[in-house]
């Protein structure tokens, strides 16, 4: 698929100020793995290609294993997450897929049991920050980087 627009080519003006606001949010407090992984899922749950290629490799790159990335997907079923990476993702995920009744108390209040208010504040804007980038890439068709692919094992 060929990429169909480049933002910074043709909105410039915006696309500075979404990256200020995404250098605001790496410079919170909210632990960088935790960032990753809302990231991750998020751009999982929106198909896009772009953001989960990239927010892997930066979450590999920040010390996340890659073992915690291959279960992502299954997270709740999965025993390698904390209980506040666990409110933070089931928060993502409700906030990403918002239904009638937006984010029900239940997920609010498990994650603001377990981040601080500003890293509340700080998940909220991540969570709305990567949904704006999936829903500039998806439509742009913006691709990932090429990567070797590995041969074929025989």
């Amino acid at each position: 698929m060929k990429q169909r627009m480049n933002l910074p080519d043709v909105a410039p003006d915006a696309y500075r100020a979404f990256l200020a606001a995404e250098k605001v949010l790496r410079e919170s407090g909210l632990d960088p793995l935790v960032r990753h992984l809302v990231k991750l899922r998020v751009s999982q749950i929106n198909g896009c290609l772009y953001c989960v290629d990239m927010h892997a490799h930066e979450a590999l790159d920040d010390g996340e294993t890659p073992d915690r990335l291959y279960q992502l997907p299954a997270w709740r079923e999965s025993d390698l997450y904390t209980e506040a990476e666990r409110a933070a993702l089931a928060y993502a995920e409700s906030a990403t897929r918002l239904g009638e009744d937006g984010v029900p108390d239940a997920i609010w209040d498990r994650m603001t049991a377990h981040f601080p208010v500003a890293d509340q504040g700080t998940l909220v804007a991540l969570v709305a920050m990567i949904n704006l980038w999936n829903r500039v890439c998806v439509p742009t068709r913006v691709r990932p980087p090429a990567r070797p692919v590995p041969e074929a094992r025989a």
